[in-house]
This record gives C-alpha cells, structure tokens and sequence, in this order.
C-alpha cells in the first residue's frame, strides 16, 4: 500500500479527482430528480431541459439580485415549474411521454437562447457574475484520495451530497416513498388502496424538476459563473444513462455519476497531453459511454413496471 501513497497525493491525481466530482455533481443531481420519476412511472426525458431552464433562470435571478441563494431557489422553483408543464402533458392528457420530454426540451433550448438575447443583447461580451467558491476546510483537503473527492468542493455539491443521503430514506423509508414506488409498479393497485396516483406522480415530477434545476444552477452558479447557449451539453441525456446504471438507487446513481465525471474529467486533462488523438475523439468520451450503457449493458435496469404507461383513473384496464 505503501508504494501507492505518492500517486494518491500527487496534486495532478488529486486534481484529476477533484475534477471528476466536481463534473459529476450536475448530472448527479438530474439523475436523482430522475429517480424520483421514473420510480413514480414517468418517464422524464425532460431532464435535459429542466437543467438548462434551471441554468439559465438562476444566472439571470443570481445577475439581477447579486445574490447567489435567490440564483438557486429561482433555478429550483424554474425546474419544478418546467416539470409540471410537462406532467400535465404527460400525466393529465396521457400524451406519449418520450415525444413530449423532446418537444419540452427543444422548448427550453429555444426558449433560454431567445431570452438570453433579450435580456443581454446579442453582443460578444457574455456577462459574468462571482461563481460560488471552493469551501476552505484546511487539511482535510490533503487527505489522499478522500481528501480531493470531498473536500475540495463548493457548498452546491456538498448540498448534492447531502441529498443523495435524503433521497435513500424518501424512497426507502418514508410513505412517500413507499406511495412512490406503488403508482409505478401498479398504479390501479395503488388506486384502489386509496392513493391519489395522479397526485404522487405530479408531487415526483416536481422533485424531479427541482433537483435537475438545481443541477442546471450548478453549471451556471459554480461551475463557470457564466450561462451559454445549450450549456447542458446532454448532460440530462446522460443523466438517464446513470439511472440505468445506478439500477435507479441513490448510491447506485452515486457511483454511476462518479464514472461519467471521471470520464469527462480524462477527455478534458488528455486534451493537454501530446497523445496525437484528435480533440473531437476525446470529447466523444463520456457520451461513448453513455451509448454503451444505453445500448442494453445493463438491460432495463430494473425499471418500474408502469414505466412510461398513461394512468387513467378508474380505468382498470390501463396498465
């Protein structure tokens, strides 16, 4: 173990992984909003969306308040709001949910390049606002290997953090969450227990929504401090791939997130590296990995059985 210690605290390892946590927390957070809707049956191809919405709303509040906290609550609220507009397509007129996320998230691409323009005006020069720094928490950031991963983070993924932890007991111990899981495996069961299906399913959107807004604030509040058109990048895409992986569980989608930001961060560092490999093929790399997870590795991933199925209320025939 010895021998290993001097790579672990070398400061271009420390960095590497430093970075991967720090890419991996936006796609985290829409994985986990993703969790909440999937397992609630809706399938929510909006993530990617709900981010940009929530990256572009946050700089705007966080530009115009000079306050970071209102950026992050806009953002949320901007997500929840998005989420909802697509849930009374989805759940309430039982529109077919994939063509209704696409349409949604072409929406929110059209929508935050138009008003962006408008607010800023089309100029070169791209306003910019004072990203959230990087906590001070002494020497627990030299700690190898756990030190980069977790302590050299800004609050937003501490908060991202914390509720990986929330969304375990949600899920897992809570009557929501227990209500959760019933309206996605059989909503007409549930219903005739007495639980309002189309309610717990809106109430999952909305968490959904929040979360993947919050993730777009990420982008837009801590990690660069700027909003650009289609900063997402398919990152709300990619967020869905780690659903897959992460067998929908929020230590699964921990880990998960954690491969794709370890992904991101080597295209980003070997582009630095005289390796003769074209700049284009190393940004392939994390969304490869994406098509690889999607293209059936890990199958269904244990997907709710009502999945992406319209819920009729009273209709014991719609399943």
């Amino acid at each position: 173990m010895s021998r290993f210690l001097p790579f672990l605290a070398d400061p271009v390892f420390a960095g590497f992984l430093s970075a991967s946590m720090r890419l991996a927390i936006p796609i985290l957070l829409a994985a986990l909003g993703g969790l909440f809707s999937e397992r609630s049956g809706v399938l929510n191809i909006g993530l990617e969306g709900a981010m940009l919405i929530g990256a572009f709303v946050g700089f705007v509040a966080a530009f115009a308040s000079g306050n970071l906290v209102v950026g992050v609550l806009a953002a949320i609220l901007a997500g929840v709001v998005f989420d909802l507009i697509l849930g009374f397509y989805a759940i309430t007129l039982g529109a077919n949910q994939v063509v209704v996320g696409i349409a949604m998230n072409l929406l929110a691409a059209g929508f935050t390049a138009y008003f962006y323009r408008l607010i800023f005006g089309a100029g070169t020069q791209s306003p910019r606002i004072d990203a959230f720094s990087q906590l001070d928490l002494g020497q627990l950031a030299d700690i190898p290997l756990v030190g980069p991963l977790l302590f050299r983070q800004d609050p937003l993924a501490y908060i991202a953090l914390a509720l990986i932890a929330l969304a375990w007991f949600v899920t897992a111990k809570s009557r929501f969450g227990l209500n959760v899981r019933a309206v996605g495996e059989h909503p007409q069961a549930a219903e005739t227990l007495g639980v309002n299906v189309i309610l717990i399913r809106y109430a999952a959107l909305s968490i959904s929504g929040a979360l993947a807004g919050l993730g777009g604030a990420y982008l837009s509040l801590s990690a660069t401090g700027v909003f650009i058109d289609n900063m997402t990048a398919g990152r709300g895409y990619i967020a869905l791939a780690i659903l897959i992986l992460g067998r929908r569980h929020p230590i699964g989608v921990l880990l998960a997130a954690l491969l794709f930001g370890a992904a991101d961060a080597l295209q980003l560092r070997a582009q630095l590296l005289p390796i003769g490999v074209p700049l284009q093929f190393l940004l392939m790399l994390p969304y490869v990995l994406t098509i690889v997870v999607l293209a059936g590795f890990v199958g269904r991933g244990g997907a709710p059985a009502a999945l992406g199925v319209p819920f009729r209320p009273g209709r014991s025939g719609d399943a």
